[in-house]
């Protein structure tokens, strides 16, 4: 298929296919550490890529140049890398996607991850992704989602994920998911919410809780005990962060107590108008007479 390099196919049928990309869906890099996690730690191995040519705007999207160990200098283009995970219990077995959101042609990107996934016999498609929210980082990760059938609805709520009622703009995952629907492929979506104050690294809490429910949902058998301990460590650096400024421990005492008092069996994800607002409000506490 035009576009796809094909390295070797799995042997046996592999069920379940998990999907995250870097790039607007991927707030504090969440969706995509969760699933290099899987890639790591099972271990899967790499028999695909998507060649990006067609794909990316590279003024947008540059290519990153560096030097190998020979110190001579490479090109690095955008990554888009399957891998399968392969156990003794075919029933347990994953194909696993990472890469970047494209600019271009988003339906033909699409359908060339479904060929993979239809060579690889998958029955079941998981995206993870990731969004800013208001949304403390003292309380548990929230993470929402939706499903594609009734049945797979239910068993995501039963695992404490909260259907989600956002409208605005949207990304790949929505013309995959559709491109899922008209194959007639199983599809679920789910999103870890990270704190809106907390940009500029990635969050390992919010990748945790992914993994914590996708766990569950596909029955994986995956060690998180590194991203925990990355988690500790990371909320106490927050935590001294943040307890220098008054205005943004207050600020966060506030996320908390709209956290607490939020009904859990709504649809309380903020408009993006409502965000905007948010972190407007967030920003304006922040300047000095002179900013």
């Amino acid at each position: 298929m035009d576009g796809l390099i094909l390295h070797e196919m799995p042997e046996p049928k592999i069920p379940t296919m998990i999907v995250a990309f870097a790039g607007w869906p991927d707030a504090a890099e969440a969706a995509t550490k969760a699933v290099r996690h899987l890639i790591q730690t099972l271990p899967a191995k790499k028999f695909a890529e998507i060649d990006p040519e067609e794909f990316y705007d590279f003024t947008v999207v540059r290519p990153q140049t560096r030097q190998n160990e020979e110190g001579e200098r490479e090109t690095h283009w955008p990554a888009n890398d399957f891998y399968y995970y392969a156990p003794e219990e075919e029933s347990r077995g994953l194909v696993l996607y990472v890469g970047t959101e494209p600019n271009l042609r988003w339906r033909t990107f699409s359908n060339i991850m479904l060929h993979v996934s239809e060579r690889c016999g998958v029955e079941l498609v998981v995206s993870l992704g990731a969004l800013f929210d208001a949304v403390p980082h003292t309380r548990e990760t929230r993470v929402t989602g939706r499903a594609s059938s009734p049945e797979l609805s239910q068993k995501v709520e039963w695992l404490g994920i909260r259907g989600s009622g956002y409208q605005g703009p949207t990304g790949i995952h929505t013309a995959f998911m559709d491109a899922c629907t008209k194959r007639g492929l199983s599809h679920a979506s789910l999103w870890g919410h990270s704190p809106h104050y907390l940009t500029t690294s990635s969050n390992p809490i919010v990748s945790h809780a992914l993994l914590t429910r996708l766990r569950s949902l596909v029955e994986v058998e995956v060690d998180l005990e590194e991203l925990r301990q990355a988690g500790e460590v990371f909320e106490t650096e927050v935590d001294q962060a943040i307890g220098k400024q008054n205005d943004i421990t207050a600020y966060v005492k506030r996320l908390e107590r709209r956290y607490d008092t939020a009904n859990p069996q709504t649809n309380d994800i903020p408009m993006p108008e409502t965000m905007i607002d948010e972190l407007e409000k967030y920003l304006r506490s922040q300047q000095r007479p002179n900013d």
